[in-house]
């Protein structure tokens, strides 16, 4: 079964529409990589998706009616990293990895050894083990988006929804995190997140679905969606394309031309 179906989903934020008959479904096991320049939607797309701003439209999480599932079972199926790192309460990292538990628990009932375990996973995955003990708002704007990724992993839920999550991280995290999103797709789980590094969307993502002033205008692999032509119309970017040894290499290099720009150049060179 689809894990997710969203099916003529429009929606509006302040009067304006953002989305406009988004169609997009994702299966088991997939990660899925959204992209598009600023302002085309991704953001509001995933809020959509969890039921946080109004919408019109079909949204389907396992052949269920996502809007209508309570709060506690929604929080059980679907994990979702926002693209704000505010952290208000001054709290122990581990103690804020944890709260991801509760979904799986009682409200006051006392971490049981699944729950530690869990916790002491996301931890050494996110690489923040060191930081276990110190005050979550005392933290770098990277450490604290490797500690709020860790809270929604410790949910374990079959669908993760994430918005910029490599926003801040070092080379070596963001690489990292494509490699637990990758490898949370080959257990099964659904991974959908928003990124603008096309660079590491274009190797570490099954699938990519480029949006363009809240309309999606392509949605495929990888090596389909991020073509010479897309890249030019939808972000005004050349880039270098090329295969290599475990995926696709993509390096914006410059702006596109415009046609004035190029009958400039043209007009200098004789």
């Amino acid at each position: 079964m689809i894990r997710l179906v969203v099916s003529n989903l429009s929606a509006s934020l302040g009067g304006n529409t953002v989305l406009r008959d988004i169609a997009i479904s994702v299966s088991p096991g997939e990660f899925v990589g959204l992209i598009g320049p600023n302002g085309a939607g991704k953001s509001t797309l995933l809020r959509a998706c969890l039921g946080l701003i109004p919408s019109s439209g079909e949204i389907l999480l396992a052949g269920r009616d996502l809007r209508q599932m309570a709060a506690s079972e929604l929080a059980r199926h679907v994990a979702y990293v926002a693209q704000d790192r505010d952290i208000a309460w001054p709290i122990t990292v581990e103690a804020l990895v944890d709260l991801g538990r509760q979904p799986h628990r009682g409200a006051f009932a006392r971490p049981a050894a699944a729950d530690r375990e869990a916790v002491e996973a996301a931890l050494q995955r996110m690489d923040i083990v060191k930081l276990r003990s110190r005050r979550a708002t005392d933290l770098s704007g990277g450490e604290k988006a490797r500690v709020l990724i860790a809270r929604a992993l410790v949910q374990e839920a079959d669908l993760l929804l994430a918005d910029e999550p490599v926003a801040g991280l070092d080379p070596a995290h963001q690489i990292a995190l494509m490699q637990v999103f990758r490898a949370l797709a080959q257990q099964g789980t659904s991974v959908v997140a928003s990124m603008h590094d096309l660079g590491l969307a274009a190797r570490w993502c099954d699938r990519l679905v480029l949006l363009e002033g809240g309309h999606i205008v392509a949605d495929g692999p990888p090596a389909t969606v991020l073509t010479a032509d897309l890249l030019r119309r939808v972000y005004g970017i050349e880039a270098y394309v090329a295969e290599a040894a475990g995926g696709l290499i993509v390096q914006p290099t410059r702006l596109a031309q415009t046609g004035i720009e190029q009958e400039t150049s043209r007009d200098s060179t004789v």
